[in-house]
């Protein structure tokens, strides 16, 4: 009952501070827009505002239907430090659906409101104009992906930098790591968790919808003070794209084929083939060797590009897509579109 009753009064003394913070940063409030903002009802604003009156706060209230709440005499509360997971969060804060995703809303919520009401009276509309101006839509198109179930628990663990005992699904098998938890990764709607294995392992990448299991320990670790995350995640990325390109197609490219291969097969794909194309025949096309991860996904990708590139190797590649112009030609050679 008393631990229930401590809990009830920590909420209340966070949601005034809430209520004067928002006061803080804008002219005036109707009693409905804080009722929206501190989620309670117009009665609680009410008594609230009563509260905070008889503590000393000037709030004041406009009567009348266009009235409202506000702070008089220039009134500024000291209340504006940020925790440390706000400041971490208030530097997500341009990802929303990521913060939502790990469990950081609500710190990054207070994070922007504290900056807000700390700001001049001039730049308080700073953060939705820029909000305004600017979106990151992770997620790749034609995906609506789901978060993963633990991706909060794991994310706890990230920024708490406490070990965690985990059990991951690897093909039809599934092991238990001990794990230290140094980095999370978005990329294309998908989350990833870099880690080092614990007690001097190496360093891995784990995709979070695969764990079946993870479990937050006591004990925390010591970040290597060396590790930096986009570097890392860069040489991942790069050394994985690498290793499926298991096969090589020689492919000649039009001018225009140059310019599109970099939208129809993998850039590190592309970025080997142009590296070194030998010089542009009569035409301006140039022959060079693609990387690519097998000749099934070859005949894919490069169909993309039409006519404007001709496979010269293997064979079998050739000769499929000479049955793809075949085809082609026997259909739109017909009168008529029967």
């Amino acid at each position: 009952m008393r631990q229930a009753s401590w809990q009830a009064g920590g909420m209340r003394a966070a949601r005034l501070i809430k209520m004067v913070l928002l006061l803080q940063s804008r002219p005036s409030m109707t009693a409905a827009e804080l009722a929206r903002e501190l989620e309670v009802s117009e009665r609680t604003v009410t008594r609230d505002a009563q509260a905070l009156s008889e503590a000393g706060v000037p709030v004041y209230a406009d009567r009348g239907r266009t009235g409202g709440y506000r702070l008089v005499g220039g009134y500024r509360t000291r209340l504006t430090g940020l925790a440390r997971s706000e400041a971490e969060a208030l530097f997500l804060s341009g990802v929303p659906g990521a913060l939502r995703e790990m469990g950081l809303a609500d710190a990054a919520s207070a994070a922007r409101l504290k900056v807000s009401a700390a700001l001049l009276p001039s730049l308080r509309d700073a953060p939705d104009s820029a909000a305004r101006r600017f979106h990151l839509d992770a997620p790749a198109w034609f995906q609506e992906p789901e978060p993963p179930a633990l991706l909060p628990v794991v994310a706890e663990a990230v920024w708490d930098d406490r070990r965690v005992s985990a059990r991951y699904r690897r093909d039809a098998a599934e092991v238990e790591r001990l794990l230290e938890p140094y980095g999370l990764v978005l990329k294309a709607g998908v989350w990833y968790l870099c880690a080092r294995v614990a007690d001097g392992g190496s360093f891995r990448t784990y995709r979070i919808d695969r764990f079946s299991a993870v479990d937050p320990l006591e004990e925390r670790f010591t970040r290597a003070p060396d590790f930096d995350l986009p570097g890392y995640w860069a040489e991942q990325a790069e050394r994985f794209a690498l290793s499926i390109l298991r096969a090589e197609v020689v492919v000649r490219l039009s001018p225009e084929g140059v310019r599109r291969l970099r939208y129809a097969v993998e850039p590190v794909s592309a970025r080997a083939a142009l590296s070194g194309p030998g010089e542009p025949d009569g035409a301006g096309w140039v022959t060079v060797t693609l990387p690519v991860e097998s000749e099934e996904v070859a005949h894919t990708q490069l169909t993309a590009l039409g006519a404007e590139a001709e496979v010269l190797a293997p064979r079998s590649l050739r000769e499929r897509f000479a049955a793809d112009a075949a085809r082609l030609a026997a259909r739109y050679g017909r009168t008529g579109g029967g």
